[in-house]
């Protein structure tokens, strides 16, 4: 009798040992489930993509640049805009993730499909921020083209960095020269360590080199020297443009390829000027930069225009 009374005690007590070990489990699940505020359900046909990078921080594309975004239970951040149609599809989502307002929007540099969605968050945030030049640049365009009305600049600026805490992420910029504009910033989210490059890295894509304000091939090359020496190997990449079949996001290597292309199209350049081709000759008859050969379709034109340019 007093083994049966010994064995349901042990039976008893391993039945909520067992119960603990379950109940703990589903804590820690529920827990790690709801370290993402809330999953993120895109609409069937939405015609967009939108997804996390890491628990808070993610990126969405549709047209136009891509668009990095950070969302936890004390701060959001938004990093580009592409074009109002477009970045009302992020807020939309943005809104069924946190009811907050929007702490801070960057923008990397001044082109419109990276800054023209910058009007919808009219009314959701109260800190813009660019670098110095790109709201000057934002500013002519926006002049030049009659489009002021709808135009919402950065209402902050700053000329080699800046760092901002938003929620539980710190946020650092980085200029580091001149390269695809005269105003490109790199952005960090350093605690998810994931950067946002803008256009200063085109995937396997030809770039637009927008010499009309600033741009500079040659120390491009040493603004991607920069950059892969500030961020780490873990680090999370996300650019603004990739060709089609290549992504968003990657690593240092895609960084380095993009070095190499645009080293590559200087060495290509130089060697054209020398032996006395023109432009309109080098175009009309080159499919790829020798050396890069990994990029290739539309858009050579641009590239080998802006090296003649900055070779003259």
């Amino acid at each position: 009798m007093h083994n049966m009374t010994e064995r349901r005690k042990f039976i008893k007590q391993a039945g909520y040992g067992g119960l603990s070990v379950v109940l703990m489990s589903h804590l820690l699940t529920s827990c790690k489930a709801k370290s993402r505020i809330n999953p993120l359900i895109i609409p069937k046909g939405s015609g967009y993509k939108m997804s996390y990078l890491t628990d808070t921080v993610g990126y969405f594309t549709e047209k136009g640049g891509t668009i990095m975004w950070m969302v936890d239970k004390e701060g959001i951040a938004v990093v580009d805009t592409q074009f109002p149609d477009t970045a009302v599809h992020l807020i939309d989502r943005l809104k069924s993730i946190s009811d907050r307002r929007v702490d801070i929007l960057i923008n990397t540099h001044h082109h419109g499909d990276h800054t023209a969605g910058n009007i919808a968050f009219k009314d959701l945030t109260d800190v813009i921020i660019a670098h110095e030049n790109s709201r000057t640049n934002q500013e002519n365009n926006a002049k030049e083209n009659d489009t002021m009305a709808t135009t919402l600049l950065p209402n902050n600026t700053f000329k080699n960095n800046y760092a901002k805490v938003v929620g539980s992420e710190n946020i650092t910029m980085n200029y580091f020269g001149a390269a695809h504009t005269n105003g490109d910033i790199i952005v960090h989210f350093e605690n998810a360590n994931v950067v946002h490059m803008g256009d200063l890295v085109f995937n396997r894509r030809f770039p637009y080199i927008d010499k009309g304000t600033g741009a500079s091939i040659q120390n491009w090359i040493k603004v991607l020297d920069s950059a892969l020496s500030t961020y780490d190997d873990n680090t999370k990449f996300v650019w603004g443009h990739a060709a089609d079949g290549y992504d968003v996001k990657g690593g240092k290597e895609d960084i380095k390829a993009f070095q190499n292309y645009l080293e590559k199209l200087m060495e290509f350049g130089v060697k054209c000027v020398k032996e006395g081709k023109s432009a309109e000759a080098v175009i009309a008859s080159t499919q790829v930069i020798p050396g890069a050969e990994q990029w290739t379709g539309k858009g050579i034109e641009r590239s080998i225009t802006a090296v003649f340019e900055e070779l003259k």
